[in-house]
């Protein structure tokens, strides 16, 4: 059972990276992130929250990878919540200040973008189920054999353009982000000799009863 707090440490511990990477190019001040401005802009044709949105789109996306195939896991679901507590967390504790400095901007968006890589390696590798936005990548990049930097870069910057379409905010840092974050993650996971396609997730049922298992031997 040690294996399953170590798992579950990964998963939460990637989450709170990710959600630290988040802020950070938030807080660089030059654009919004790809998937923000998408959010962004079905908020305001649907007239609803951007945080009600990404629910909306996780839980969509979440729906479809299972269809074709991908198990929809612990880490799934908590992407979709714990995430976005993290960063409230995060950004009302004043620890990341917006930047003016548009040259300083740059370089925190870069820093902002490995930290979400090394995120990513994070809670995919703890096995509990990918984000359902990583969980969509990983099943691009099994179905079509591309790398899986390739797939991501596609898919941020098909995501921006969408948004911008219905209204999101673009800033030039949200093409470089569409640009760069399949480039981070590759070297993210080459650098750790780390392969997502090779991760075999369990399902949620799965791990609700390992955790079952451990919490009774713990009593």
């Amino acid at each position: 059972m040690k294996a399953v707090v170590i798992r579950l440490f990964r998963l939460f511990f990637g989450l709170f990276l990710y959600a630290m990477g988040i802020v950070l190019t938030m807080q660089a001040h030059i654009g919004y992130a790809p998937w923000e401005v998408f959010h962004a802009g079905l908020a305001k044709v649907m007239g609803v929250q951007i945080g009600t949105v990404s629910i909306l789109v996780g839980l969509i996306i979440g729906i479809v990878v299972m269809l074709f195939g991908e198990p929809l896991g612990l880490g799934t679901v908590c992407n979709m919540v714990v995430v976005g507590l993290f960063m409230n967390l995060l950004l009302g504790s004043g620890v990341f200040v917006e930047l003016s400095n548009p040259v300083l901007g740059v370089v925190q968006l870069i820093v902002g973008l490995f930290v979400i890589s090394l995120a990513s390696y994070f809670y995919i590798s703890s096995g509990f189920g990918a984000g359902p936005r990583d969980s969509l990548m990983v099943l691009l990049s099994r179905k079509t054999k591309y790398k899986v930097g390739t797939i991501r870069s596609a898919m941020e910057v098909t995501v921006t353009f969408v948004g911008f379409l219905l209204g999101g905010l673009l800033g030039w840092g949200t093409l470089l982000s569409a640009v760069l974050i399949g480039f981070c993650i590759q070297i993210t996971f080459k650098l750790l000799r780390f392969d997502p396609k090779k991760v075999v997730h369990e399902d949620f049922v799965s791990s609700y009863r390992k955790l079952g298992m451990f919490v009774h031997k713990r009593a």
